[in-house]
């Protein structure tokens, strides 16, 4: 991660997942008091000289509260393992932006992985995300059971995020795995969730999925996706 803002500090959509794997990276960081706004505007000017590549994307969170965890936001990095993900910038903006960034927030925690199934969505109308966090024991079987959940009900998930992804670096509480969904806001997720378990094809294949360790779930808004 370290590496990922040392980069973004010296420049400074659709993600379709074929045989490019698109690997992500996050920040969870506490946002000092009153800087949402300046963080997310230290982010335009940072990146207003920079094209993003290969599916690469840049997203701003605000997280709602979670036990036993300060972070206020996360920044997340997609980019395309092995491939080029961003050309032009500008070193002067890069270091304006992480004497900016410094001051602006703490980070808490860092953690990277992979995506390994994804259907992009309408962030705008749907911002509110709900994650996951598993320790499957079967990981290619949950992989197989996530896919013919998404595919089943794609009229369901229409215009949604749906992902599925590893953790590989610095695993937060230990989790190895994640599923994230969006929806419009509290209210939306619950009458999907009340529809799609009242359906025995649902229940079904989500025991298809197998056994796992549901470690945590957590919901964020996003604020801001550069691509």
């Amino acid at each position: 991660m370290r590496k990922i803002l040392l980069v973004l500090s010296s420049l400074l959509a659709t993600v379709v997942l074929s045989a490019q794997t698109m690997s992500f990276g996050v920040s969870e960081v506490i946002v000092k008091e009153g800087f949402e706004d300046d963080l997310i505007e230290a982010h335009d000017v940072a990146l207003e000289s920079v094209k993003l590549l290969n599916g690469a994307q840049i997203i701003i969170e605000r997280l709602r509260k979670q036990k036993n965890n300060e972070a206020t936001h996360r920044v997340i990095w997609f980019t395309p393992l092995g491939l080029e993900w961003f050309e032009g910038g500008n070193e002067d903006k890069g270091q304006a932006f992480w004497a900016k960034y410094s001051n602006m927030v703490e980070t808490t925690n860092e953690y990277s992985g992979r995506i390994l199934s994804w259907q992009e969505g309408n962030t705008e109308e749907n911002n509110y995300v709900h994650i996951w966090d598993y320790i499957p024991e079967n990981p290619k079987q949950f992989k197989i059971g996530h896919d013919k959940i998404v595919k089943k009900f794609k009229n369901d998930f229409q215009g949604r995020v749906v992902g599925f992804g590893t953790y590989d670096l610095q695993r937060p509480d230990n989790a190895t795995h994640w599923v994230a969904l969006t929806g419009k806001n509290r209210e939306d997720h619950l009458m999907l969730y009340d529809k799609l378990q009242s359906n025995s094809e649902f229940t079904k294949l989500i025991a298809e999925r197998g056994n796992s360790v549901a470690v945590k779930d957590y919901i964020a808004e996003i604020l801001k996706v550069y691509k």
